[in-house]
C-alpha cells in the first residue's frame, strides 16, 4: 500500500497548472515562486510546491522538469499531463491501466485499496480531486487505442527518478526485527575503564545486527 499525492485545497491544482502555462519558466520552482507567481499563498503554497515534485513537474533539485516545460507547449501539454499522472499515481495504473476511464465510485475504490484509508476518510476525496485537477489537462486515448504521443510520454517518464525506497537502517537485515529493552545497574565506581568495558561488551554482543 502507498499514499498517493494530494493537496488539501484541491482547486489550487488546476489554478497552479494554468498559471504555469502563463508564467515564464523559472530556474527553480521555489515556494516563493509558487506563492507569488502561481498565486497559491500560505500553507497551500507549501503543499503545492511539494505536490508538483510528487507528480513530476519539478525535479528533486527544484528545477523545472521536462514535464513542466512540455506542459507549457500547447501541442505537448496533454501528453505531459498524462505523463505526470502516470508518474505521480503509478500505483493506480498498476491496479487498473484504464482507471482514468472509470467512474468516481470505482476510482474511489481503487484509492481505498491502494492507501488502506477508511472509506469515509476526507483524504480519499482530496486525492481524487487533486488527480482530477491534473486529468483536466490530459487526453487519454479510448480503451484499446494507442495513447497520444506514446513516445513522448515514455520519454518524459524516463527523465524522472524511480519512486524512493524506504531507507533501511544501516546494519539491519531484512525480515523480522524484534526490539528489546536493556536495563543496566551500573556499579558505583568512578573508574572510566569499567564503564568502557561494559559498553564495549554490549556493543559487541547485544547491539550488533544479527548475522542471520
Amino acid at each position: 500500500m502507498a499514499m498517493l499525492p494530494y493537496v488539501t485545497a484541491t482547486g489550487n491544482v488546476e489554478k497552479a497548472l494554468m498559471a504555469i502555462k502563463a508564467a515564464a519558466t523559472p530556474a527553480k520552482v521555489t515556494q516563493d515562486f509558487v506563492k507569488t507567481i502561481l498565486k497559491v499563498p500560505g500553507g497551500s503554497g507549501d503543499q503545492m510546491t511539494s505536490y508538483l515534485k510528487k507528480i513530476g513537474f519539478v525535479n528533486a533539485d527544484s528545477s523545472p522538469s521536462d514535464i513542466y516545460t512540455r506542459f507549457r507547449n500547447s501541442s505537448t501539454a496533454s501528453a505531459a499531463a498524462e505523463a505526470a499522472l502516470r508518474y505521480g499515481y503509478a500505483p493506480l495504473f498498476r491496479r487498473n491501466e484504464f482507471w482514468h476511464a472509470l467512474g468516481d465510485s470505482e476510482v474511489r475504490g481503487l484509492i481505498l485499496e491502494e492507501t488502506g484509508l477508511a472509506n469515509d476518510s476526507p483524504t480519499v476525496t482530496m486525492i481524487m480531486n487533486s488527480m482530477k485537477g491534473v486529468k483536466k489537462f490530459a487526453k487519454f486515448a479510448p480503451e484499446g487505442a494507442s495513447p497520444e504521443k506514446p513516445e513522448l510520454i515514455e520519454h518524459l517518464q524516463a527523465q524522472l527518478p524511480a519512486p524512493p525506497i524506504p531507507p533501511q537502517i544501516v546494519g539491519q537485515s531484512m525480515g523480522l526485527n524484534i526490539g528489546y529493552t536493556i536495563n543496566l545497574n551500573l556499579p558505583a565506581t568512578s573508574d572510566i575503564a569499567v564503564f568502557n568495558a561494559i559498553f564495549k561488551s554490549l556493543k559487541e554482543n547485544l547491539l550488533k545486527a544479527s548475522d542471520g
